[in-house]
């Protein structure tokens, strides 16, 4: 879904203002942690306390808003992210493009917090092993 900057200024607002913001997740690119459907609640973005593997929810230069996993500092204000099942990384990112950093997931059933014992076991796992992105987008691709 794209975005106009007025949207991408109101959540900017609410997600300072109310100290987080829930949206709800599209697309699979961080198949299997967040699905399709699952809410999302997001902390405004502190660059003093990111560490690789931190969710990052920003916006693309295309208006897409877009969650997907920090990996590097690219400069002082660049930012490397990518989605778990993505071949490639994101664009680079600036800083000023960030809204917030991923604090729980409420899928269907229960909550899940990054700091989840599972949830930061998958976070190594994507991190280290990068092949998983290409067999995940393999199973997503036979799979819709």
């Amino acid at each position: 879904m794209l975005f106009s900057q007025d949207i991408i200024s109101v959540l900017q607002k609410t997600i300072t203002n109310e100290g987080s913001i829930s949206l709800p997740s599209e697309g699979n690119s961080m198949y299997s942690l967040i699905q399709q459907g699952d809410i999302c609640r997001f902390a405004p973005f502190d660059p003093t306390s990111l560490k690789k593997g931190d969710i990052l929810l920003f916006w693309a230069s295309n208006g897409k808003l877009i969650a997907h996993r920090f990996y590097k500092m690219e400069s002082e204000n660049t930012y490397s992210c990518k989605g778990d099942t993505n071949f490639g990384f994101d664009e680079p990112i600036q800083k000023e493009r960030i809204l917030g950093t991923l604090v729980s997931i409420e899928k269907q059933r229960y909550v899940v917090q990054p700091s989840n014992l599972i949830v930061a076991g998958w976070s190594k796992l994507i991190l280290t092993f990068p092949f998983l992105s290409f067999i995940l987008r393999s199973y997503l691709n036979r799979r819709f």
